[in-house]
């Protein structure tokens, strides 16, 4: 994971919960909120679970602006680009509509930057190995950045079973292998983990911040 981390993905596809657990497991200096696309998921609700791991969430410039929904981001989301000693992680609205607003860095510095795609594959829109080449075409397209790593988030929410996770693997190694974009991390929900179980790329232990409640 580089200095500057960018998370991509269908609707739905978890990059906010990914978003937050890296910024906590990395110890990151900062969560950029760049989701204009679809508002019920966005990590600057979280500020409080960040602010108390001393994370900064960069968001709008709004006062009492956290749950607002306006298609604008701050300028301050250009911070870790002119400041190299800030770590952060950028959690982008959903499918190639949301990477557009990558565009935006296209006059900054991004050697030091990764940009990760976030796959579960019981979502129906990357449900197989065709759905989900198809979605990295679009992405790239869209965003004029190459997908780096590939974060399998392959879940069935308090469901799941190291079984569907290994599912999803089968076929993002398949797609890994095909693009020669390696699987970066695994998630693996906190409450079935077992360290006796190997998966592709690193394990990412993932606690649950915004769907606590949801089955």
């Amino acid at each position: 994971m580089k200095r500057i981390t960018f998370l991509t993905g269908y609707y739905g596809s978890g990059k906010t919960e990914i978003a937050l657990n890296l910024a906590m497991k990395e110890r990151l200096d900062a969560v950029v909120d760049l989701d204009i696309i679809n508002p019920y998921f966005r990590s600057r609700e979280g500020v409080d679970i960040l602010q108390e791991a001393g994370i900064e969430i960069i968001s709008n410039d709004l006062e009492n602006g956290t749950f607002a929904d306006l298609p604008f981001l701050s300028k301050r989301i250009f911070l870790p680009f002119r400041n190299t000693e800030i770590r952060a992680i950028y959690d982008l609205g959903g499918n190639d509509l949301g990477a557009k607003v990558l565009r935006q860095f296209e006059a900054e510095s991004i050697g030091d930057t990764d940009l990760f795609l976030v796959v579960n594959i019981y979502r129906p829109e990357t449900k197989d190995e065709a759905s989900i080449l198809k979605m990295i075409h679009e992405i790239e397209g869209a965003s004029g950045m190459k997908i780096t790593g590939i974060i399998n988030n392959s879940n069935l929410l308090r469901e799941t079973t190291y079984d569907d996770i290994l599912t999803g693997e089968a076929i993002i190694h398949s797609v890994a292998k095909k693009t020669h974009i390696p699987i970066v991390y695994t998630a693996v929900y906190e409450e079935i983990f077992d360290p006796k179980i190997v998966v592709e790329g690193e394990t990412l232990i993932l606690k649950l911040y915004f769907r606590k409640n949801w089955y």
